[in-house]
């Protein structure tokens, strides 16, 4: 039988799909979002998809972009796909993948958008990410998507709609309030501490956060050194995520894919688990 490749699992009403694999490769999609959330793997059915979004420049998170470009190319996508990518790195990337396309004598065309802590781009009519602060060695990001909501303020819920229409058609700006639905939060190859810089991702109805190591084949303190998440302390902060669905990811290659399964199952409170998706094979060996 041919081993399965790519990790496809659900978290309400978003599918993820990809791979990922700490310091090796990581490369998701949301295909209810249409992104694609770093691109250290080229695979070929993510090459259709106009958004993506680097976390940081390291090899296993960004050093498949110009292969990902070539086979867009291949499938004859003549629009650019717009790269949002963490500011420091937009001009290296952008000489990486020129260089990339002298090699190979052929266009890699893309759109780089630099995004600095805050800076907020629109994806559609209804959909919105905002890059927060993550915690790692180099230049680094994660995102968080959400849409805009527009309500009737409680003080007008009373009105008849006749009236409620009439306010409306004149324009009247007291009438609604904005809010934001938090959806999907991506934070990866970051410290634990990205929980208290960036708390909105605490409550976005999907969190994707790194967990690279789970137990003591790896101190906390070395997991820290080389800036990622320990099982450890992330399980002391349970009560914290607010989230509908915890997706883990990013796990070391220490362990098998059905480790980390049963580790996991092992750790994790109740409280965590009913709510917990693991983003990793259930058995055999990481492709």
């Amino acid at each position: 039988m041919a081993r399965k490749l790519i990790t496809r699992v659900s978290a309400g009403p978003y599918t993820i799909e990809g791979m990922s694999l700490g310091g090796v490769y990581t490369s998701l999609r949301v295909p209810q979002l249409k992104v694609v959330l770093d691109v250290g793997m080229p695979i070929r059915g993510f090459a259709g998809t106009d958004h993506i979004f680097l976390s940081h420049g390291h090899g296993d998170h960004a050093g498949s972009l110009a292969a990902l470009l070539g086979i867009r190319g291949l499938l004859h996508r003549k629009k650019p796909p717009r790269v949002y990518v963490p500011e420091a790195i937009a001009e290296p990337l952008q000489r990486a993948i020129a260089a990339m396309a002298e090699l190979q004598r052929h266009s890699l065309a893309f759109q780089c958008i630099p995004m600095k802590v805050g800076d907020e781009v629109k994806l559609r009519s209804d959909l919105y990410a905002r890059a927060f602060r993550t915690h790692h060695p180099v230049p680094s990001l994660g995102y968080l998507f959400f849409d805009r909501v527009s309500k009737l303020r409680p003080e007008f819920a009373s009105l008849p709609g006749a009236e409620i229409g009439r306010r409306r058609a004149a324009g009247d700006p007291t009438l609604f309030e904005t809010t934001e639905r938090h959806e999907l939060a991506y934070a990866t190859d970051t410290l634990i501490r990205v929980l208290d810089t960036a708390p909105e991702i605490r409550r976005a109805r999907v969190l994707i956060l790194e967990c690279t190591f789970l137990d003591d084949r790896k101190t906390l303190e070395a997991s820290r050194a080389g800036c990622h998440i320990h099982l450890d302390e992330l399980l002391e902060r349970v009560e914290d995520l607010e989230n509908e669905h915890v997706v883990l990811m990013h796990f070391s290659q220490l362990y098998e894919p059905g480790e980390v399964h049963s580790i996991l199952a092992r750790r994790c409170p109740p409280s965590l688990l009913e709510r917990l998706t693991v983003f990793a094979p259930k058995r055999g060996t990481w492709p």
